[in-house]
This record gives C-alpha cells, structure tokens and sequence, in this order.
C-alpha cells in the first residue's frame, strides 16, 4: 500500500501507532495483544527489511525494535531508521537479551532512545513506551508551533533564518530555512546563499547559543553596509533539531535592517553640504579614518580630504574632532536614536 495511503487508514487520532520488529513469533505475539489490549495500533515486521519498508510506509510513533535478529539486526536497522528524513524522528526502543554494556552502547550509538531486557514484560515496555511517546509528542508540538512562526514571520516580510547548531552531523552550521528578505540581505551583506551561513553569524552563534536561557538573550550581532545596518537577534531554540541527531537544535535568527540615509540627509540640509560632503562627514562621526571612508565611498583619501576640508569651512571649525561633535549633537536633535 502506497505511504500516503497507509497513513491515512491509520487511527492517529485516538490511537498511538507500534511497530514491532522481532523474527520470534511467541515474542510478537505476546505483545502484539498487550499492545492491542492497552488501545495501540499495532504493526510488525519479522526482519530488518521489513521494518524499513513498514517504517516508511506506516510512519509509526514508536519502533520496539530485537536488536539481534539474522540477516540485518536491530542496529543496523536503527541506524538506517535515523539516517532517513522521513523516519528520523521516531523513538526507538531496543529488546535485548545481552546485557552487557557495550551491547547496550551500541544500541544508544544506533539511534535507540531506551532499551528492555528479554524475557519482554509487557507493561515494563508499555511504561517506558509511555514516557517516550510524551516526549515525541511535545517535539512534534514544538516543531509545528516553530513551523506556525516561521509562516507568520514569512507572510509579514521578516527576515528571519534557521541555523542547525550542536550534534554529530553534517548539517552542523547550516542555515537551514529563511525567508525571502533574509535571502536577500544576505546575499547584500555577505555575498552567501543557504545553506551557508555567513560566517560572522555562525562565530556569534558558537559563542552564545550555550549560553542562551530562555530569559537572557545573548549580545546581538550587527553587520554594517554603508550607512545601513543589519542586525541579529538570537529570538528562541526550536524543535525541528530532534530529527538531526543528538545533541543538536535549530535556532531562530531574527534580523532588521536599519538605514541612517535619513541622518545623512539630515546633515545635508543642516549645515548645507553636497551629498558627498554629508557621507564623508557622516564617517568621520562614525570614527574613521580618511583611507577607510575612501574606501567605503569608494574615492582615494586626498578626495576625502578635499571634502572635508570643504565641510571644515561651511561648519566653521578647523578640527575633525570639532566637526564630529558640531554634527553628532545636531543629529542627536532631529535622531535621538542615532549610535555614534
């Protein structure tokens, strides 16, 4: 049967689904009924290629998976269950009758969330199947409700990004959604594309994202281009990062861009100077030199010198240290939000 067809026939809304993977009848058996009796769903599967197919197709919210099985075990089963996009996110619960330690690494390793030891008794793997399928439950919850507000940041023009931070993975950096203004600011500031991050932002993230709590938000991080300004802002860890592997978690950027165009122009009008003239005073209020602010308005230094010799006359000062505080107190006037 077809997986969208599967799914539908499903019961999800009043029933959890099981898969149970064992190539021992008696053991499926005995809990297939209890399963059964308790209001589960319930599928099995007596190989490792069974359970793939029947993974696929059912998308269970939980595998009971016999980790030594002939042919392909349990653990690799695992692994194959975690490495598929479709099927990362279910919980995996091992039954195992070797009890030795690195067995039951190797099941962690796999992709396992628990294990229980054979002889299976039921209501022990109803009880811990309990706890994990909460668990998934709130991942799924959180993960809709993240994807709810990247549609509402996205209808209402926000430039926002996701960035996969933490785990064992190759996503591990990766910008992994953003709107459409994010793409383009990005592209403006930093020449990038997804699903690279800038690498600016992913230093700011590996400084902060350990240490951001859900009441403290870490520094935020601006970029500058001209007299326009980016910033990020660190808005909430999301739930989509279960799926990447361990450890590893999906974060929220939000970003803004601000333009002083306007305090430029304001000094343009203020104190009667050419655009020119407003740009290259507007840099030596910023505190740069004159070979940086040729480089930014792309003109040599003794061009930048000739204008603002040129603004040292029609503000009547003689000194850049002068020019920088007549104009910063006028901006301050007219932009008290203005950062010098």
């Amino acid at each position: 049967m077809p997986q969208h067809r599967l799914s539908q026939t499903l019961d999800r809304a009043n029933s959890d689904v099981v898969l149970v993977v064992d190539d021992v009848p008696d053991n499926l058996s005995v809990l297939h009924d209890a399963l059964d009796e308790s209001g589960y769903t319930v599928l099995v599967a007596t190989s490792g290629e069974a359970a793939l197919q029947r993974a696929q197709q059912a998308l269970p919210d939980i595998v009971l998976l016999d980790a030594m099985m002939p042919g392909m075990d349990g653990f690799e089963v695992a692994r194959r269950l975690k490495a598929m996009p479709e099927t990362a996110h279910i919980p995996i619960i091992f039954m195992t009758g070797l009890t030795e330690t690195e067995y039951l690494v190797a099941a962690l390793e796999a992709g396992g969330v628990d294990y229980v030891t054979k002889p299976i008794k039921p209501k022990e793997v109803m009880a811990r199947m309990g706890v994990h399928l909460q668990g998934a439950r709130r991942a799924r919850q959180e993960a809709r409700q993240a994807g709810q507000a990247r549609n509402a940041l996205d209808a209402f023009g926000y430039a926002s990004i996701t960035v996969r931070m933490g785990g064992k993975t190759e996503g591990e950096g990766k910008l992994i959604w953003q709107t459409p203004l994010a793409r383009d600011l990005l592209m403006r500031y930093y020449g990038t594309s997804a699903p690279q991050t800038p690498e600016p932002v992913l230093n700011w993230l590996r400084r902060h994202v350990l240490d951001a709590e859900p009441q403290m938000e870490p520094p935020r991080l601006t970029a500058e281009l001209g007299p326009r300004r980016l910033t990020f802002r660190l808005h909430q860890q999301t739930g989509d990062g279960d799926a990447a592997g361990a450890g590893a978690a999906d974060w929220l950027i939000v970003m803004r861009e601000t333009s002083e165009d306007a305090v430029v122009e304001a000094m343009s009008l203020s104190f009667k100077l050419t655009g020119r003239e407003a740009e290259v005073l507007y840099w030596v209020v910023k505190g740069k030199i004159n070979r940086d602010i040729g480089d930014i308005l792309g003109a040599s230094p003794a061009t930048v010198k000739k204008h603002l010799e040129r603004v040292y006359a029609k503000l009547g000062v003689e000194t850049r240290t002068a020019a920088a505080g007549m104009a910063m107190n006028r901006i301050r006037q007219l932009h008290p939000e203005f950062e010098g």
